[in-house]
């Protein structure tokens, strides 16, 4: 059995990310069967049952304000999932999480009161600017406003997470949660992809899909964050979009041109630095 208290958390931290974006792209190769509706349905339901599994929450025992908040977080985390594979179907994946991820480094700056921040924020700007082209880049702009309000429900998740996280043991507000979120994106799965859902491969595809978005970043994460900083973990994160762009090329063959390349790398450095010292707690999508 491998042992993750001998791994080292940076390589723990690594893992997860490349986790997340490689089950991106893998679940956007089953868009042309499924459609990004039927993909993220499957890809919650899934996830739901993997972390219910693993966490067993108790449905008994807690109070209608638990109950409004898990509601509240589940419907978020059917909508940041949901906005966001949407926004893959009309982008490249590095360049969908690119603008994603303009969500934590608003959380990563809010509230501060230090100068420095207000320079990620400007360098954060100018790479989103500068991959847009300046209003004239061939870029889906549907597919970038559902990228943006991807990241918002990001922030938002990030933020419901904390309290969920004081009223819940371990990840059981988050399995409840997911199936909240499952239960909510039943219809948007149905009209998208019909009886398609039933299709063993697919099936299966979207159980990996699972494994890798939830079941492995959560627990290496996990893992990582016993024996790493939460400032150094909240840096690490900050090359999702380096790694999305990544797993695009290697798993779809989306290419990026030079221009993309440097935005993305702007994007990058600017939620680094605007994580430096402040938490940003991992995500399920």
């Amino acid at each position: 059995m491998l042992r993750l208290d001998r791994i080292h958390p940076t390589l723990l931290v690594l893992g997860g990310i490349a986790s997340v974006q490689f089950g991106a792209a893998v679940a956007k190769s089953l868009f042309d069967e499924l459609g990004p509706g039927g993909t993220v349905f499957l890809r919650v339901l899934f996830a739901a049952v993997v972390l219910a599994a693993f966490w067993r929450p108790a449905a008994r025992g807690h109070s209608r304000s638990d109950w409004r908040l898990i509601a509240v977080f589940g419907l978020t985390l059917a909508a940041m999932n949901l906005t966001f594979y949407e926004s893959l179907d009309r982008l490249p994946l590095g360049v969908a999480v690119t603008f994603e991820m303009v969500g934590p480094l608003g959380v990563a700056v809010a509230g501060s009161r230090r100068a420095l921040d207000l320079a990620w924020v400007v360098l954060a700007a100018t790479g989103i600017l500068l991959l847009s082209g300046f209003g004239g880049a061939d870029l889906d702009g549907f597919g970038v406003a559902l990228a943006l309000a991807a990241g918002g429900f990001w922030a938002a998740y990030i933020l419901l997470s904390v309290r969920v996280g004081q009223r819940f043991p371990g990840g059981s507000g988050l399995a409840l949660a997911m199936a909240v979120g499952a239960v909510i994106l039943v219809p948007v799965g149905v009209a998208d992809a019909g009886a398609d859902l039933l299709v063993p491969w697919v099936l299966a595809a979207a159980l990996a899909v699972a494994i890798l978005s939830s079941a492995i970043p959560y627990t290496l994460e996990m893992e990582a964050l016993r024996r790493l900083p939460a400032g150094v973990f909240g840096v690490m994160m900050s090359i999702e979009p380096a790694m999305g762009a990544l797993a695009g090329f290697i798993v779809l063959g989306e290419g990026l041109a030079g221009r993309e390349l440097v935005a993305i790398l702007l994007v990058v450095a600017a939620s680094a630095g605007a994580a430096h010292g402040a938490h940003t707690p991992p995500r399920d999508a």
